[in-house]
């Protein structure tokens, strides 16, 4: 049970962004994330998005600094990736 973060690298809204995942639970993720202050629409499917300015508080707290490949690649291991659902283009 551990939470992860990868550098702040994804950029958004004239900030830079990492990535904030849990490599066993939602539930974990969400817990840490409150104790931290981030707010819950900052949660994406299976990640949240924090600020870069909020990199250093993630650390602080206990977040394992990890490559935004291993932050995938820990996500499908655990069973939590939960990809953007794509729109198929019609039949005609």
């Amino acid at each position: 049970m551990t939470i992860y973060i990868d550098p702040p690298n994804w950029p958004g809204h004239g900030r830079m962004w990492s990535h904030l995942v849990s490599d066993d639970s939602y539930e974990e993720l969400h817990l840490f994330a409150e104790e931290l202050g981030v707010p819950r629409r900052a949660f994406e499917r299976d990640h949240y998005d924090l600020p870069s300015d909020r990199y250093a508080d993630a650390v602080a707290a206990g977040a394992v600094q990890v490559s935004s490949r291993e932050v995938v690649r820990l996500l499908h291991a655990s069973g939590l990736r939960r990809p953007k659902h794509r729109v198929r283009p019609r039949s005609s």
